[in-house]
Formats: C-alpha cells, structure tokens, sequence
C-alpha cells in the first residue's frame, strides 16, 4: 500500500483523539511522529504535544511545522519517560521490529495508549495499486505464521499481551483525493513497487495499467477518489477505566 495524499489522515487523527479524550492540557507522546501531522491534529485541540521520530529529517519537518509541540529524534521502543496522559502510534506498528515491545513501552510510560492500523485489503481501494502491477512484480508469498495486526482479534490480542485493557475501539474511513491522473501515478511510480514495475514493463505501461484499474475511481472532473478504512484501538493498563475528556 502506498502513502496517501496530503491531508487524508484528518479523519482519522480526529477519531484517535475523539476515543481518547484528548483536549487542553492534555499530555501527549506522539510515537513514530513523522513529519507531525498527528502532532499538529492534538495541538490544535490545545495538547501539549511530544513527537519523536527515529528519522531526523522527519523531526526536522515537524519542528517547522508544529512549532507549538516538542519533537525529538528518538526510537519508539524506547521511549521519553514521561508520564502522558495519551500515547498515540498512528500508523506505526507495522513499521517497528517488535510491536509488542512498542506496546509494553507505551503502556510504561502513558496512562492511555492509542494505536491506529489498516484495515483489511478487501476494504481498502489503495490495494488496487498492487492488483495492476501484479503482473511485474514478484509473486506474494503466501501468509506464514500469525495474522498481521490489521486483523482485530490479533491486534487486540498483542495490545492485551502488553498488559494493556481494550477501552474503546472504532473503524474510520479515509478517501485518497487526487485532483487529477499525474497526482495519483507519480507518487506510486516514485514508491518502490511503482520502480520495480517500471523498471520491467516502462513508466507508460504503469500508468495505463492503473489508469485502467483505477477508471472505476475516477469523478466527473477527472479525479480520483479512493476509499481507505483504518481501525482505532484505545486501551489502558490495569484493565479498568475510560478515556479522558
């Protein structure tokens, strides 16, 4: 699945800090921060936000960005001691080596712990990309071992192994918006399947390849509009509790 265009995480940054209550005051730690778009979300609800990013220009970004938060370059396994009321891994988990360790470690350090996922292929439009570059790519191999953590009982299962209790849970649809054809090919031909593809079949083999897939996307004006959903998961160690308002 590829990054989305600018602005389509709104819907789901809202629900995150619907589910967890967060408002003025509250304390913050925004894990895996990128370049602070979360960050910016909470601060606008007037939190006081920490973001911290293993990726130093992303820190950077954010410090632009969101000057009213706190950003510093630091590994989410191990995170700022805190406390906070609220730890937020919006779209991380799949991209750290150990998620549980992630968990534990927020749960360490954070009253409430907020974590975000995909959701299934089948719900989501973005996997079209993937099905019209199948043919240039290496065949998938099938699953092995656990279910990934876009699954809900699986997450919710590696939430409960960090010692942490399932408080709140929602799904969320977020629409991929592209103005026009060039917004939707250029950034998937700048992805790594977008390169791998084009370095066997050409930039214009793609382009029509997803064109053709995505023509039951397109609008009246010539956009492009693809319906993602996401699942927000809010939990609490102790096993008791309901988020703040």
């Amino acid at each position: 699945m590829t990054d989305g265009p600018p602005g389509w995480g709104a819907p789901l940054h809202a629900r995150v800090l619907d589910l967890a209550g967060v408002g003025a005051g509250t304390t913050v730690l925004d894990l895996g921060c990128g370049p602070g778009t979360f960050a910016a979300a909470a601060v606008a609800r007037g939190a006081r936000v920490v973001g911290v990013d293993a990726d130093r220009s992303a820190v950077v970004a954010a410090s632009a960005a969101v000057p009213g938060a706190e950003f510093t370059v630091g590994d989410a396994h191990d995170p700022p001691p805190g406390p906070f009321d609220v730890v937020a891994a919006v779209q991380l988990l799949q991209h750290v080596a150990n998620p549980l360790a992630v968990l534990r470690a927020a749960a360490r350090v954070g009253d409430a712990v907020a974590v975000t996922t995909w959701g299934p292929e089948e719900e989501c439009d973005v996997s079209a990309f993937g099905e019209a570059l199948a043919r240039w790519l290496p065949p998938r191999r099938p699953p092995s071992g656990p279910p990934p953590l876009t699954d809900p009982a699986r997450l919710r299962k590696v939430v409960g192994l960090a010692g942490l209790a399932v408080v709140a849970e929602d799904e969320v649809e977020c629409p991929f918006t592209y103005p026009d054809a060039d917004a939707l090919v250029g950034p998937l031909l700048a992805s790594g399947i977008g390169r791998a593809a084009a370095a066997r079949a050409g930039a214009a083999a793609v382009r029509e390849a997803v064109l053709g897939r995505l023509d039951v996307n397109r609008t009246r004006t010539g956009g492009y509009v693809l319906r993602n959903r996401f699942r927000v998961l809010v939990a609490r160690g102790g096993g008791s509790g309901t988020p703040r308002s």
